[in-house]
């Protein structure tokens, strides 16, 4: 059999994740630390998964509705509108999915026709380009900087928006960069959306996790709201990767398509999860103020040492992930860490996994253990002595 002429050719053309080689080096090593997993190192707070134990020990076992579970979705509700000051009909305007990346998926999908272009900023998490591809759009993607704290700015905006622009992705706060949009970053964007049909995709999976200031979103601003769709879920909030639980918020039409897909596609999100969720959306704000807190001393212990050490960091805003500059070092990003990894046992991601505007740097993620966190600045800065005496 000839798959090559079997297989999707689309599907074919995607490029897998630039992440997994790293991992799979990781698994070959024993001592070996990782900064690479975005992934909170917080267990589900118990609570969560007791009302989850829960809801098996009462035989809640069967199929909910396609959208989600009514009393899910009012309480996401009142959770967008007490922590965000955001205001959605529960009854027509969420949809309760498997994760955020599906919700990005279905909007994609429901939002896209063939040859439509979806603006990306660089760098940003690895799956907005081959969703757009797979849903026959095209990525165009726009080079942030850090000289701007990785914002996008109108003129990066203006200068990308073509006849066929149908989405502008806005993944604030950033996975890799920590940057985030203020609302006079957002104000800024207006006018040149004003007189367009582009909608705003807006991942919001990192919105709890912001130091400094609070998180604001798109729907937030009136003129944005009937564009935004709003992409936000459970997993970095909440510690509950594994449970699988995302949601999407947006105007009724949007969503009414997005359940079309998702029923179809998956039927409903695990009924399990669901009733942790129900649970961290009622009683789940200490919990991510506990997490927020000690991210927050790691985080600025990580950025503090970094400089000291002589790679350029800039002072994330969100998220839980540092980005220091490597170009110092002489090495390309993937040079460098597949050298750190192999020569010091410490695995960080390289910058341009990440998209074209990501080259020269590296993705350090401190939801890990501060003494693993300090383990890995010491080899860092040994593996940067080491370069810089093989140079001399």
């Amino acid at each position: 059999m000839n798959y090559d002429q079997i297989l999707n050719q689309k599907i074919q053309g995607v490029k897998p994740s630039g992440i997994r080689k790293f991992f799979d080096i990781l698994e070959e090593m024993t001592d070996a630390i990782t900064l690479g997993i975005g992934e909170p190192d917080f267990v589900t707070p118990w609570h969560i998964r007791d009302a989850g134990i829960y809801s098996l020990e009462r035989g809640h076992t069967k199929y909910t509705s396609n959208a989600g579970m009514l009393e899910l979705r009012r309480e996401i509700v009142n959770y967008l509108r007490r922590r965000f000051d955001l205001s959605y009909d529960y009854t027509s305007q969420v949809l309760v999915t498997v994760g955020g990346s599906e919700a990005i998926d279905l909007s994609l999908r429901c939002l896209l026709n063939p040859g439509d272009e979806v603006i990306i900023p660089t760098p940003s998490f690895v799956c907005y380009g081959p969703l757009t591809e797979m849903a026959g759009g095209v990525p165009v993607y726009v080079e942030l900087k850090a000289e701007n704290e990785f914002r996008l700015t109108p003129e990066e905006l203006k200068a990308v928006i073509t006849p066929k622009t149908k989405v502008l992705v806005l993944p604030f706060p950033c996975n890799p960069t920590g940057g985030i949009m203020e609302r006079k970053d957002l104000e800024a964007l207006m006018p040149i959306l004003k007189d367009t049909n582009i909608m705003v995709l807006s991942d919001e999976i990192y919105a709890e996790l912001t130091y400094g200031q609070h998180h604001v979103s798109p729907a937030n601003l009136t003129e944005l709201y009937d564009r935004t769709v709003l992409v936000n879920g459970f997993s970095k909030s909440h510690a509950m990767t594994g449970w699988r639980m995302g949601y999407v918020c947006a105007p009724k039409p949007i969503v009414a398509a997005m359940t079309k897909l998702h029923q179809f596609g998956i039927m409903s999100a695990p009924t399990t999860s669901q009733y942790a969720a129900i649970e961290a959306m009622r009683n789940g704000d200490g919990d991510i103020e506990h997490m927020r807190e000690e991210y927050d001393s790691r985080r600025r212990y990580l950025v503090e040492n970094l400089n000291r050490i002589g790679l350029t960091c800039f002072e994330p805003k969100g998220a839980f992930y540092v980005f220091p500059c490597i170009k110092s070092s002489g090495l390309s990003s993937q040079e460098f860490c597949e050298r750190f990894l192999r020569e010091e046992k410490v695995a960080v991601i390289p910058g341009d996994a990440f998209g074209p505007g990501g080259e020269g740097y590296v993705r350090a993620c401190y939801a890990a253990s501060m003494k693993d966190i300090a383990e890995a600045v010491s080899r860092m800065d040994n593996f940067l002595q080491n370069l810089k005496g093989k140079e001399n």
